[in-house]
Parts: structure tokens; sequence; C-alpha cells
């Protein structure tokens, strides 16, 4: 489909994909276990680095995994960490999930996370989604929320970034509310029986403080989005470094704690 993609708003320096490396199925995909059977097939729309993807393969073996990329750099991140835990029930392939180069009904079940707040059409991608899954089958997609974060305490910075965050992400064709979006997205794709939850990550020890202010304080920095932010002139670079020190402020409070809402949907075929 001409026309769909659209720019990933994050892009792939190492502190962004040390943020996505961290994700587990236990941690990402908690609401998914429970549907998850040896045997059965299993594709994985924009995998990332692959750390959930190996886990989900682990879970449905013998069955196979297809995980899928928009580019092949992207999908080599994933086969790299499929390779070096030994996890060799997976197939690679570069696809868009606006029109997937895969058969109608292959797939036991089709995951997604954190992918749909990225696309331009989102109610496509979840059909595409249902279209490559069998009768019978589960299409499970999980986002964050960014308007629905919360944290403590109110540093100033925090919220500058959070405003800043969400205009790139909307300049880039995508949704950074998609949570909460979901279920009517899912609707809109012609499920009927569609089951909505919503879970959080929530970062409040010290190591957690550290981890993840220290990754979004060289994230604002560094990543595309630093660059987008600076040469769209929505923030300049004196901008983002009181940012930056924002995060590192908030991770060195005692009290610091930091919640990032998502938004799930499990939508039967």
């Amino acid at each position: 489909m001409a026309g769909t993609r659209n720019v990933y708003t994050h892009g792939h320096h190492e502190s962004v994909l040390r943020a996505h490396r961290w994700r587990t199925a236990e941690n990402s995909a908690g609401y998914l276990l429970p549907y998850l059977t040896p045997g059965m097939s299993l594709l994985d729309v924009g995998c990332g680095p692959g750390t959930i993807t190996v886990d989900l393969a682990n879970r449905v073996a013998p069955g196979r995994v297809t995980a899928t990329e928009i580019t092949d750099d992207a999908l080599q991140l994933a086969r790299t960490e499929a390779a070096a835990r030994g996890q060799a029930n997976i197939d690679f392939a570069v696809a868009d999930v606006h029109a997937l180069d895969l058969p109608d009904d292959t797939f036991d079940l089709v995951h997604a996370h954190q992918v749909v707040q990225h696309v331009a059409d989102p109610v496509q991608a979840l059909r595409e989604m249902g279209r490559v899954c069998r009768p019978g089958g589960v299409i499970a997609v999980r986002d964050s929320d960014y308007a629905g974060f919360t944290w403590f305490p109110q540093v100033p910075e925090l919220d500058e970034w959070l405003t800043l965050y969400r205009r790139a992400a909307r300049a880039n064709g995508g949704e950074p509310d998609a949570g909460r979006r979901l279920l009517s997205w899912a609707h809109a794709a012609g499920f009927t029986d569609v089951t909505a939850t919503a879970s959080a990550w929530c970062f409040a020890t010290s190591a957690d403080r550290q981890w993840w202010g220290g990754m979004w304080a060289e994230r604002i920095l560094r990543s595309d989005l630093a660059r987008q932010l600076v040469t769209s002139r929505m923030a300049t670079e004196d901008d983002l470094r009181r940012i930056s020190q924002g995060w590192r402020e908030w991770a060195d409070t005692a009290a610091g704690w930091f919640v990032v809402l998502h938004g799930e949907v499990v939508c039967r075929v």
C-alpha cells in the first residue's frame, strides 16, 4: 500500500535498544501468556531486537515463530538475539504490517508489542493481522499510552519531554496515546470478540530509577528523536540538555516514581 509507511520516532540508537532489550514475555506480554501452547504457529510483528520474540518462541516450541521488521537492518537485531540464545524455531521476514506478504489463515496467534502506535493506519494494520490469522486464532496487541504516563516528583523538564515526544510522534504519523485507542481500532477493524485490558511498568527502586532515568537522559540527547526535535525546531540543543538533566535529577530522587501505562487487546478471529 503506497503512502502507509511513516517514520519510526525512536530510531535505533544504543540508548533505545538498551530499553527494548530489557523487555521480556513476562514483563511485556503477560496478558498473552495464557494463550500460548506448545506447537502453535506465531507471528511477531515489529519484533525489534527480539527479546520478546525469543521468549515466545521458547514457549511455543516445537511450533515456529515468524518475526518481522520493516527493514533487514532492523531484523538483523532479532536474528542476532535468537542466535545468541540458541533459539532455532524462528523465521525472519521483512514486512510492512499494512500489507503483509504472507498467506491468509497462516498463524494461530499474531502478536505486536509497541508497534501500532507508530504505524500510519492502525486499523489497516489490525485487519492485516486478522487476515493472516487462522479462524479461531488470536490477535494480541499491546501499546503504551503516553498521555497516561505519571510520575513523582513533578519535575518540569519531564512535562516538557512528554509534550515534545507527543508532538514529534504525531509529526511522524504515529499516535503516542495508542493504548486507550486499541479497543476502538479493533472494533473498526471488524473484530467483534475483543478483550481489553491494561497493565503498567513501574520504576520506583533506586536501580530502576537510575536505569530508566539514565536511559532517557541519554536518549533525549542522542537518539533519532533528539535529531528530529532540533532539526524541526521544536526544541534547541540547550533545551534537550536541560531536559536530560531533569531526567537525572528525577532518577536521583529517593522518592522518585514513574509509571508507564499500556493498553492491551486480545481479538478472537
